[in-house]
This record gives structure tokens, C-alpha cells and sequence, in this order.
């Protein structure tokens, strides 16, 4: 029997609960990550997803970085990166954030990037080259690559993941039930492909999803039934947060010890690693997850 969500009063849900409480980003650490951002004029997840995370990460020398623009040609409803359509990409940008993780000494970085559905290799070449820069300017930095969905495109996923990264990861966002609402552009049995494929390839595997956009607990038990029979190793589950009214409402609250519930069932359905909290985001603790 599914179980229906429990759907809080008006009041209730827009009032955001003491958990979710973050602080400001301040201090030197962070002032010298967003100077070299600007200087480099380099993009990243954490300025524009909104990270609740981006003051603890970037005050510790850390930072996500997003190549081929910052202009999506997805329309998903819970992301604040803007939608429409992309510029040409930059050639020199694999070099430019090679050089940044250098001056900024970084021991582990995540890279990620906006779908580029319009480029015959939904911008593979990209991928590889900042990859393969990155581990020969520094090759002690150890990479996570949280890549975009191909389409199908299996010869472009192959070359996204073939430069010797340590970690990929390809985010499901939600449960079966809601993709058409919150991914309308993307399948659920093909994003599932997508990391069993990876999977073959002898990749690390990693997936994250978001909750309180109306899932039950049937159906996110189901999703990390499909995750591991699907060769995942490590999953991230974190609180939705709305960016704009514009952006898919925030149906439920989901309580820390309901977060802790989640990361026990995932742990006994053979996922290898869970990371489960309300402010979990792919990102975070991400150096912990390359030796899962």
C-alpha cells in the first residue's frame, strides 16, 4: 500500500524550521575562493544552485566548479541556473580551472556543468580535457565529476568518465512518481541506465536526491532499491529548498531524524555510503566518498 504524503497547512510550510538555519559565508578563506573565482571567471554550483553549504565549504579552501556555461537547456522546476539558450562554450575554460585548483590548493574538487543538449557530444570533449588538465597540473587532487544526462549518448558518457577521475556521479533528483513535474526533459529508467553503464565502465558510482517535493517513503525506499540493483555505490539525500516562487513548492519539511531513518534503509539495501541530512547537498563531504 503507498503511503500518502502528509502535506502541511500554508503556514506551515513556509515557515522554514530551526534545522535549516545556515550561516552567512564570511571570513578570509572565503574572500580569497571568490576573488579567484572572479578573477578566473569561473563558474560554480555553489553561487548558481544557491548552496546553503557554500560559506562552510568555501571557507575551508573548497568549491564546485560548473564548466560549459552557466546557462541550462533544461527547464527542471527545483533548479535556480538559469534556462535558455547556452553561448558557445569556452575552449580555454578545462585550462583555466586547472590553474585555479592549483592556486587554490585544492586536495579534492567537484566538478559539474549545466545539460548541454544542443552539442552533438552534450559537451563530452569539455568534460575530458578539464579532467585530464586538472590531474596533470595537480595530480594529488583527487575529482569528482557530477555529470549532466547524455541522453543516451553512450559514446559521449564514455568519454565524459574515461579521464581518470575518482568519482562520478549523476544526480536522480526525485522518485519515479514526480519526474515528469520536476524533470519533465529527463527519464527516470534512463538516468538509471546511465549510472549501471558508468557502473560497467569501473567507475566509483554516485546519485543524490532531493526531498519534501511530495515523495512518500515507499517511493524513495523504491528508488534506492533501483539505485543499487543499478550498481550505485554512494547516495546523498538532502532537504529541498525552493529558489524563487517561480520554483516547484516545498511540500514537507523532512525531519533530521527521518533523514537518519533514510540513510539506515539505504545502508541495508546495500548502498555502499549514504549521506542524509536536511542540509546535504552532491557536494558535500565529497572527499570522504573517494574511497567508498
Amino acid at each position: 500500500m503507498i503511503e500518502l504524503p502528509v502535506i502541511p497547512s500554508e503556514q506551515q510550510r513556509k515557515k522554514r524550521p530551526d534545522w535549516l538555519r545556515v550561516k552567512l559565508p564570511i571570513g578570509p578563506e572565503y574572500a580569497k575562493v571568490r576573488k579567484l573565482v572572479d578573477e578566473h571567471k569561473l563558474h560554480t554550483i555553489c553561487e548558481s544552485g544557491n548552496c546553503p553549504n557554500m560559506g562552510e565549504c568555501w571557507g575551508a579552501g573548497t568549491a564546485t566548479f560548473m564548466i560549459l556555461g552557466n546557462v541550462c537547456t533544461r527547464s527542471c522546476t527545483f533548479c535556480a541556473v538559469a534556462t535558455g539558450r547556452p553561448n558557445e562554450y569556452d575552449t580555454d575554460e578545462p585550462r583555466r580551472v586547472a590553474e585555479a585548483i592549483v592556486l587554490m590548493k585544492v586536495k579534492h574538487a567537484v566538478i559539474t556543468s549545466v545539460n548541454r543538449d544542443e552539442l552533438k557530444d552534450r559537451g563530452a570533449e569539455i568534460w575530458y580535457q578539464t579532467v585530464r588538465l586538472i590531474k596533470e597540473a595537480s595530480p594529488s587532487t583527487t575529482i569528482e565529476t557530477l555529470i549532466p544526462d547524455t541522453k543516451g549518448n553512450w559514446d559521449a558518457l564514455e568519454r565524459m568518465i574515461s579521464a581518470g577521475q575518482e568519482v562520478v556521479s549523476h544526480n536522480m533528483e526525485t522518485v519515479e512518481r514526480l519526474y515528469r513535474r520536476v524533470r519533465p526533459q529527463a527519464r527516470y529508467e534512463r538516468s538509471l541506465e546511465q549510472i549501471r553503464r558508468t557502473k560497467e565502465y569501473g567507475q566509483r558510482t554516485k546519485s543524490g536526491i532531493m526531498l519534501g517535493l511530495g515523495e512518500t517513503h515507499d517511493e524513495v525506499f523504491k528508488a534506492m532499491d533501483d539505485l543499487a540493483e543499478n550498481g550505485l555505490d554512494i547516495l546523498t539525500l538532502g532537504q529541498y529548498l525552493q529558489p524563487t516562487k517561480m520554483h516547484h513548492e516545498v511540500i514537507e519539511w523532512i525531519h533530521p531524524d527521518t533523514f537518519a531513518m533514510y540513510r539506515e534503509e539505504g545502508l541495508k539495501r546495500g548502498l555502499k555510503y549514504v549521506e542524509s541530512g536536511p542540509l546535504v547537498r552532491s557536494s558535500y563531504h565529497a572527499e570522504k566518498h573517494v574511497n567508498v
